[in-house]
């Protein structure tokens, strides 16, 4: 283990500038009075550590693309799976130019009881976002995921975890420019709040999400290495992380358990396209390649979606009952045989009476398993029906003779006759456009009021002729899983959880009825009618019962005045959470602009020209009603928008998102314009006060309400 460790450093910041500077909380002053003379400038010997790990990662990935392997594959098809392996490998080390490969050092008192090396007390370890070692196979940065790199997010005063110095490292552009030290047993060292760390936690955002590597809190990490035996339900306020936990818990379990998500599958379900667009690098920039992202309606895209249902139409359709309703529905189509079965072979023939036949199909009805399961094990216990017969006439079949009889005509006669296929697709259009076979169906589980409001007004001829909804696609998909087994996957991320219904999460939990889930949302951000009241409920639905619930409620990203802000607006739509706090040192900037009708276009524009003249992105929300108007006031002027999801540049840094888009996404600086239009544009006002909820906190340093019509009562006044 190559060991890079210079006297204590300062616990001060250290920069390249050797003298302080009022601007710059990173600036400090010259090297520290207890330095060592030999060592008189260790930020050279951490660049020097740098530039060593990058040539060593090259040097990593030169013998990566140097593989042969002409002759150790037996066929073409090894070949091109092996093939596959190593360009993935060779993608996965690529050298990032502006991601720092390591963000911190760890200084242990004794060597680690870990499996890494054989090391020596005072052995110390680089931690980044990826494993790096030399030509000897010595570690030279150590991935984050590694138990070794545990402490660098845990450790404190109070429980050093061995650790005798925690260093952390700034970055600009790429390079190394400054460290700073935490003696952790040094008595006369005060608990402090690291200004790298600050500096980071505030740094603008520009283009889509990043990852929270070098930031990540102790309750976050507690989150993240929780043990994939277990789902894990986080709550989590706006600017809490807990879509960066969701995303740096599936690298984690990808670290620690390679092998068997590699066979089964990991997952990260989003609210929507633009949503997955802003997240999309975080795990690649982690070096995990494989992970699929969708939507909901991605996973239920049996059918082309066309129609829109009515809210009250949604909600019935996403009550957990109709999954009641779709197993009845998909059961009826079994009857009871009246006939027997009579098989032919050869010269004999053998004879299973109705009664007997009866008995079998009443014992697999009974015994719950699938649809299509029992349609398929009906043939053959059938045939062995008739094998008994031959046996008991002194015959002597065998597996193949049970194949054979299985096989025969009046065998799968009989099979259709009681057990007919079902199709999904044709079992809900009759369901939703046949009055009489919902009314038997629903008998009991829904009223003939809640019948008639999913009931077509007028039934469609086919199945590619309809105007499927995206509720009637979540429906087709339950009745799939009556009919077979949905594929389960190793762990899924369901994040903004809080809006989906209870048949969608039933769709989710089908993805990993084997697996395991993590479940990410915010009670308060809920803004469908059928939003998720108690998480408990939602596990529930989900399938994973008695799932242990985290709360974060302890912000990075929102400034402090700005969730104080919304979070006004928390006993009207969430009473029963615990407001949010923010570390932000920055108060960051927040006005609120009263302005005449008339003059309301022109005011959000104006405010949209102020933040332009700051360094980061912007973000214009409003009401879907007012996006064509700001959308042609921009073009007016000159202004180039975004859609949500688009990465920004030099010259296009104004994003336009309509308020039922915003979740999910920040902004280094947020003009809000017309809050009351925001909650107008909602069914209900509990409905839209969550929606504006959600608009609030999506500024990471700046945030502008402008509005002509009043605010709502929680926000009026000082």
């Amino acid at each position: 283990m190559p060991s890079h460790a210079p006297h204590p450093a300062p616990t001060t910041p250290h920069t390249e500038s050797p003298s302080p500077s009022p601007g710059n909380p990173l600036t400090a002053p010259g090297p520290h009075p207890d330095a060592h003379p030999q060592d008189p400038d260790p930020l050279q010997r951490e660049k020097a550590h740098l530039a060593a790990s990058r040539s060593a990662l090259r040097a990593m990935r030169e013998d990566a693309e140097a593989l042969n392997i002409a002759d150790v594959t037996a066929n073409w098809v090894n070949a091109e799976v092996l093939q596959g392996e190593i360009d993935a490998r060779i993608k996965s080390l690529a050298d990032l130019a502006h991601t720092p490969l390591f963000f911190g050092r760890l200084d242990y008192l004794h060597a680690p009881g870990l499996d890494l090396a054989e090391g020596a007390p005072g052995e110390n370890f680089y931690i980044g976002r990826r494993h790096v070692h030399d030509a000897d196979g010595d570690p030279m940065v150590i991935d984050w995921r590694a138990p070794v790199s545990q402490p660098f997010y845990r450790a404190s005063k109070k429980d050093p975890m061995d650790l005798r110095l925690r260093r952390r490292f700034g970055y600009t552009a790429g390079e190394l420019t400054a460290y700073e030290d935490e003696h952790l047993t040094d008595p006369a060292e005060a608990e402090r709040t690291s200004r790298l760390l600050q500096s980071e936690i505030e740094r603008p955002r520009v283009g889509p999400m990043r990852d929270i590597v070098a930031t990540i809190q102790p309750e976050q990490d507690e989150i993240v290495r929780a043990g994939i035996g277990g789902s894990v339900c986080v709550q989590g306020a706006p600017g809490t992380g807990k879509t960066a936990v969701g995303l740096h818990r599936v690298a984690y379990l990808l670290y620690a358990h390679r092998e068997r998500l590699a066979r089964a599958g990991t997952l990260v379900i989003g609210p929507n396209r633009s949503f997955l667009h802003y997240i999309e690098q975080v795990l690649p920039a982690l070096g995990e390649l494989e992970v699929k992202q969708a939507t909901v309606d991605d996973l239920v895209g049996h059918v082309e979606v066309r129609g829109t249902d009515e809210a009250a139409a949604a909600t019935v359709k996403g009550d957990a009952r109709m999954a009641q309703v779709l197993r009845r529905a998909v059961r009826s189509h079994v009857t009871m045989p009246q006939e027997p079965c009579v098989v032919v072979r050869g010269s004999r023939r053998w004879r299973v009476p109705a009664h007997e036949l009866e008995e079998i199909v009443r014992e697999l009805r009974d015994r719950d398993i699938r649809y299509g399961a029992a349609r398929e094990a009906l043939p053959q216990r059938i045939a062995h029906a008739v094998l008994v017969r031959m046996e008991q006439a002194g015959e002597a079949p065998d597996d193949r003779v049970q194949d054979a009889v299985a096989r025969n005509a009046a065998v799968k006669a009989t099979v259709k006759a009681v057990w007919p296929p079902v199709d999904p697709a044709k079992l809900v259009l009759r369901l939703l456009g046949d009055a009489e076979f919902l009314a038997e169906q629903a008998a009991g589980i829904l009223t003939p009021e809640e019948q008639q409001t999913i009931l077509w007004a007028r039934p469609a001829r086919g199945v590619k002729s309809a105007k499927w909804s995206a509720a009637d696609a979540v429906l087709i998909d339950e009745a799939m899983d009556l009919v077979a087994r949905t594929h389960s996957l190793g762990h899924v991320v369901l994040d903004e959880a809080q809006d989906l219904s209870p048949m969608q999460y039933r769709a989710v939990g089908r993805r990993c009825t084997t697996g395991s889930a993590t479940v990410l949302g915010d009670i308060a951000q809920g803004t469908t009618p059928w939003a998720t009241g108690t998480w408990e409920e939602a596990l529930t639905h989900l399938g994973k019962p008695g799932s242990v619930v985290e709360e974060l409620t302890q912000g990075f990203r929102v400034p402090r005045e700005v969730i104080a802000y919304a979070s006004r607006l928390l006993p009207a739509i969430a009473p029963d959470l615990t407001e949010a706090t923010s570390i932000r040192e920055s108060a960051g900037d927040f006005a609120i602009r009263a302005v005449a009708p008339e003059e309301l276009t022109a005011a959000t524009l104006a405010a949209c020209d102020d933040a332009l003249a700051k360094e980061g992105s912007i973000g214009l929300i409003a009401a879907e009603a007012r996006i064509p108007e700001l959308r042609a006031a921009l073009a007016a002027v000159g202004v180039t928008c975004l859609a949500p999801g688009e990465e920004t540049s030099a010259e296009a840094r104004l994003t336009l998102v309509p308020a039922t888009l915003a979740k999910g996404l920040e902004y280094d600086y947020v003009v809000l314009d017309e809050p009351a239009a925001i909650v107008a544009g909602e069914p209900d006002e509990r409905t839209g006060l969550r929606r504006l909820y959600v608009c609030l906190t999506r500024p990471v340093s700046g945030l502008t309400v402008v509005h002509a019509a009043a605010l709502p009562e929680a926000l009026a006044g000082p």
